[in-house]
């Protein structure tokens, strides 16, 4: 009778200590995604003040300013992780159209504001690659922990599920091709 109740008690040790460690993963994962959010917002911040800073110099390009501001909206929309990667991959692309017009603008190029944001929005984007990758460690973690014996039987009774990662689009994956 003994030997039994010790038996049931270091199962409940081990299915409390799965349960805990289910819940810390999926934090993580929840930590990793706030974490690219705060970059997101931190990007977000930044582009207006580009906007209006080109929007001095490069007037007739009104159509591409009005498309970062567009994809900015809807990137800032964005609810899931796949949404908000679709979302922000395409305003990527915007914002190098935007840095290509500028090119063509010499006093654009050397107005102190503009070279101010264009800094920071790199460093900004380094973060947001820095904080995509640890999301991504973090949610593959997650995933393999709940579909491992005995964790996917715990994980499955208590609503455990998998998370998405936050992908690249697949212009992004292609290798680059250098022509001179």
């Amino acid at each position: 009778m003994i030997l039994f109740l010790i038996i049931i008690i270091i199962l409940v040790l081990i299915f409390i200590g799965i349960y805990n460690s289910l819940v810390v993963k999926r934090a993580r994962v929840d930590n990793g995604w706030a974490q690219i959010d705060v970059q997101l917002k931190r990007r977000y911040d930044l582009i207006p003040n580009l906007v209006e800073t080109v929007k001095g110099y490069a007037a007739h390009e009104k159509e591409v300013l009005e498309k970062v501001a567009e994809l900015r909206s809807r990137a800032m929309g964005a609810v899931s992780p796949k949404e908000s990667a679709e979302a922000n991959n395409m305003l990527t692309a915007t914002l190098k159209t935007l840095f290509a017009v500028a090119e063509n603008y010499p006093q654009l190029k050397a107005n102190e504001n503009f070279m101010r944001l264009q800094e920071e929005l790199a460093a900004t984007e380094n973060k947001i690659a820095f904080a995509r990758q640890f999301y991504n460690d973090v949610v593959m973690d997650y995933n393999a922990t709940i579909q491992k014996f005995p964790q996917v039987i715990i994980a499955s009774m208590f609503n455990f599920t998998s998370r998405e990662f936050f992908e690249a689009p697949p212009e992004e994956r292609e290798a680059v091709k250098v022509k001179f």
